[in-house]
């Protein structure tokens, strides 16, 4: 199967195009929906797009009688162009591929990068040598902590870092506040 990126603006239709993809990939083989991994950053974005195409398979399983206007008037005639199948044949589809996906939920692979990292993780615990059980802490604070001594640590090395933060400190003096840039940098960041 290709790979293929989606670059556009915010508002500009890339979940409808997503949502549409992965209708047309199981409208052909309904039980395929166990072998699309599909990745979001957010929560809500996962979410919204789990909601969305199980919405988009219910309603084009009823076929003409669906209520929403976007799937009668835009997503049936594009999966009808894309992938060859009559409507009565895309209702019949799309029935199985809802009712498979819901009786089978734990396959439906809609999820955040870090929900699918961390499931990764998990698989291969043994052999990075991790207990199967681990648990995964952010502490807000060390990690920023890091974050700032790894900047400052290349302050002297990188010229443009250097004279950039140099600007920063003579400014904060000269308006009279403060110039710990540890806690300037730590501050700003949260």
């Amino acid at each position: 199967m290709p790979f293929t990126v989606y670059r556009s603006s915010a508002g500009s239709g890339k979940t409808f195009t997503l949502v549409k993809e992965y209708v047309k990939i199981i409208l052909v083989e309904p039980g395929d929906f166990r072998h699309i991994l599909a990745i979001t950053f957010t929560n809500k974005a996962a979410n919204e797009m789990r909601e969305r195409v199980l919405n988009a398979l219910k309603e084009l399983s009823e076929g003409d009688l669906s209520t929403d206007q976007m799937i009668t008037g835009t997503l049936i005639p594009l999966l009808t162009a894309e992938t060859g199948l009559a409507s009565h044949e895309i209702a019949m589809q799309a029935a199985k591929a809802h009712k498979m996906i819901l009786h089978n939920y734990a396959d439906f692979a809609i999820g955040t990068i870090d929900s699918f990292s961390h499931r990764l993780i998990r698989t291969f615990a043994h052999d990075f040598g991790l207990p199967v059980n681990f648990n995964v802490e952010l502490d807000a604070d060390e990690l920023l902590s890091t974050a700032v001594d790894l900047l400052l640590d290349r302050a002297g090395e990188d010229e443009a870092l250097t004279s950039l933060l140099v600007k920063f400190l003579e400014t904060r003096m000269e308006e009279d506040k403060g110039w710990n840039i540890d806690s300037i940098l730590t501050e700003f960041a949260t």
